[in-house]
């Protein structure tokens, strides 16, 4: 079967509870507990959003993670009652596409679930290639130099704005509103997405050709890697 959203919380209550509720609103969801869970999960199902704790109780959210994206680039959320810039800058650079501090407001919670649906559903279908970078919209495949690059599904859609306005200097705020579609979204967040896409992608992410930084104003994606 295949789901909205899977919420994966050793919290029984709540995880039962938020899908509950996901539900009642027209977001198909479904809950499981542990690590194992999830595998097991996926056996049979599909899901277009991940909900992950950080803290489990036959692991941590952080390795789930890990060996998620190894077969999968949809879009995970963490969630975690702890709030440290750590685990934050952590849960960025494992591909976590986003983190939600608990206790949330279960409306909050929803309006972020579907704006984040919706944004990854409706990425315009256009392909990229200059003979050395390769971004196809249909499959959300990347390659480099004819190696396919693993991207998180926020990388991908950020890096698909930047090819989309290509020759374009993007503010930081622009990228906000349009990428995360929050427009409080911090430097940090976006600093750690942007050096990890220029790792995947640059020649050399020190002195990068592709996603240029434009100082004071933004970031420019160049294009023919020039």
């Amino acid at each position: 079967m295949k789901y909205n959203c899977l919420i994966i919380d050793d919290e029984k209550v709540l995880a039962d509870s938020t899908a509950e509720y996901f539900n009642l609103f027209g977001v198909t969801a479904a809950a499981r507990y542990s690590a194992e869970d999830c595998r097991r999960f996926f056996q049979n199902n599909s899901t277009e959003l991940i909900l992950l704790d950080i803290n489990l109780g036959d692991g941590n959210g952080f390795d789930l993670c890990k060996e998620l994206r190894e077969t999968t680039n949809i879009p995970i959320l963490f969630i975690s009652a702890r709030g440290s810039d750590d685990d934050k800058i952590v849960a960025l650079n494992i591909g976590g596409d986003d983190y939600i501090q608990k206790p949330y407001s279960l409306g909050v919670l929803l309006a972020k679930v579907k704006a984040v649906l919706k944004r990854f559903g409706q990425a315009v279908q256009t392909n990229y290639s200059d003979g050395y970078l390769t971004v196809n919209t249909q499959s959300k495949e990347v390659c480099v130099n004819g190696v396919p690059t693993k991207l998180t599904a926020l990388e991908f859609r950020l890096l698909l704005y930047l090819i989309e306005n290509k020759g374009k200097v993007i503010s930081k705020r622009e990228l906000f509103e349009k990428v995360w579609e929050d427009k409080f979204t911090g430097d940090g967040t976006l600093n750690v997405h942007i050096r990890r896409l220029r790792e995947a992608i640059e020649q050399n992410p020190n002195e990068p050709k592709y996603i240029v930084t434009v100082w004071g104003d933004g970031y420019k994606f160049t294009g023919e890697n020039q």
